[in-house]
């Protein structure tokens, strides 16, 4: 796997990747791994890095160069992914993402000692900006996830207080029903 840096995308289309590789990475599979099913895939992840990281010292110059990082970058994207896929956490979700960023960095900055002087700068800058835009699209993805779950919050806790409100109209064991109705349907203990 290859990972080449994209300086002249759309926005729209990074923020549309990352919302695909967010959206495309499974939770579900976190609760069915054992531990012993995720060391198994570390382990072959860390050997097909050794015999891919090998295979570069057949190459040369920056080819040898660029081989390395690419063998870097998909041992490092892998073990994030293997991570997400083990916890399901959202965290780990998160650090996939950076780990691609980081990752197209590292060989896009290295493609581009094949060029010199200002040619070399503007591959280097662009090369960070793509992976610097790709690391603020996901933390606003992260933003708008957390604005997403407060926003439901502040409506559950306002339609629990207007139902509270209308038992107040309501004595005993009717008040008592309503009121434990409201907070069984708003989550309120």
């Amino acid at each position: 796997m290859k990972f080449h840096a994209t300086p002249k995308s759309s926005v729209f289309q990074r923020s549309a990747l990352v919302s695909l590789l967010l959206a495309a990475l499974p939770l579900s599979s976190a609760w069915a791994m054992s531990k012993a099913e995720n060391a198994d895939a570390r382990s072959r992840i860390e050997s097909s890095y050794k015999s891919e990281r090998a295979a570069c010292n057949a190459m040369a110059h920056n080819a040898k160069d660029i081989c390395i990082e690419e063998a870097k970058a998909k041992e490092k994207v892998a073990l994030a992914e293997q991570e997400f896929a083990f916890t399901g956490t959202l965290s780990d979700q998160r650090k996939v993402g950076v780990a691609k960023a980081e990752s197209a960095y590292a060989v896009a900055k290295e493609r581009c000692d094949d060029k010199s002087g200002n040619d070399k700068d503007v591959c280097v800058k662009e090369a960070k900006a793509v992976e610097t835009k790709a690391l603020a699209d996901l933390t606003l993805a992260k933003k708008v996830g957390e604005a997403v779950t407060e926003a439901k919050d502040d409506k559950r806790d306002a339609n629990y207080k207007v139902a509270a409100e209308k038992c107040d109209a309501m004595a005993g064991t009717a008040k008592d029903n309503c009121v434990a109705e409201a907070k069984l349907k708003y989550g309120k203990s």
